[in-house]
């Protein structure tokens, strides 16, 4: 992984920035009051026993010390935190993200005013352009996390949040589900891809349209194993299968950079390996493997995967 990639110490937004600054606050704080801590506690053991007067050191220690750190501390994120960007959906392009076990599902309004555009684990927003994310959960409690972009926001069954999120500048960032969601939590990253707004059209534009016909006999055997191997009774391609919803969305699976949630990076060997046995990838993952399908066909069909662009 890039140096950066996802760290919160590399805030590429000022909401993430805010964030950061929160942050060293509150260590170098807590570094100064352990730092104090232990010269009292070095002091007291260097210097002859005394008596005390416990009522003063309960009254300063426990009660006012704490009481002024914590005001302060208030008052000082409450005026930080009233620079964040505003929250509404009002003209920002609205993008609905569900989290799954364990996987995105990422929905766009289709500009030409179709059925949404549905795609997988990988965020493509365009630069310097709010967009709202609509988030919710089909499953168990996630969380959407991106530390260079913003804050952590919970999904919840049952509920839509919402978050506010602006790039200004082109770049792949990675978020991660942030809270535990079952044996495979580690292996739920979501790529976030930036960019310019010309470009973002042009890729909204084509993930609006069907998958391209097989252009090989290779790639038409990839294609038909693909519905011999009943894969649409859980995948949708449009234009070969459509209404599957049970995993993610294959249309444009070849165009992403990672697959299994930003487990594997995108190319025939890794599709073949994990069509062949998700299980030692991604134990706990809700696709079979290959099972009867012999080796050349499990590779026929990752190379018509890799193919959908």
């Amino acid at each position: 992984m890039r140096a950066g990639l996802q760290s919160v110490l590399a805030p590429a937004t000022q909401d993430a920035a805010i964030i950061a600054h929160l942050g060293w606050v509150l260590f170098l704080g807590g570094a100064a009051i352990f730092a104090g801590v232990m010269w009292l506690l070095v002091r007291s053991l260097r210097t002859q026993p005394r008596a005390v007067k416990v009522r003063r050191w309960i009254a300063g220690g426990g009660l006012l010390f704490p009481v002024a750190v914590l005001t302060l501390l208030l008052a000082y994120s409450s005026w930080h935190t009233a620079r964040f960007g505003a929250q509404g959906s009002k003209n920002a392009l609205p993008i609905s993200v569900v989290g799954k076990m364990w996987w995105w599902e990422l929905r766009y309004p289709d500009p030409a005013g179709g059925a949404d555009i549905v795609t997988a684990n990988e965020l493509r927003i365009p630069v310097g352009k709010p967009v709202y994310l609509g988030l919710s959960t089909s499953d168990v409690i996630h969380a959407f996390w991106v530390p260079q972009l913003g804050g952590k926001v919970d999904m919840v069954p049952g509920r839509i949040h919402g978050l506010r999120l602006q790039a200004d500048k082109p770049g792949v960032y990675r978020g991660q589900c942030a809270e535990y969601c079952g044996e495979q939590h580690a292996r739920m990253a979501l790529h976030v891809i930036a960019l310019p707004q010309a470009e973002f059209d042009a890729w909204l534009a084509g993930q609006a349209r069907d998958a391209a016909p097989p252009a090989s006999g290779t790639l038409r055997r990839g294609r038909d194993a693909f519905l011999a191997q009943r894969c649409n009774a859980c995948h949708s391609v449009r234009g070969v299968s459509s209404g599957a919803a049970l995993g993610p969305d294959l249309t444009h699976v070849g165009s992403r950079q990672y697959i299994a949630a930003g487990t594997l990076r995108t190319d025939q060997a890794a599709l073949a390996g994990w069509i062949a046995d998700p299980q030692a990838i991604k134990h706990g993952a809700r696709m079979p493997g290959a099972g009867s399908m012999d080796g050349e066909t499990v590779r026929a069909l990752a190379s018509w995967l890799e193919s959908l662009k």
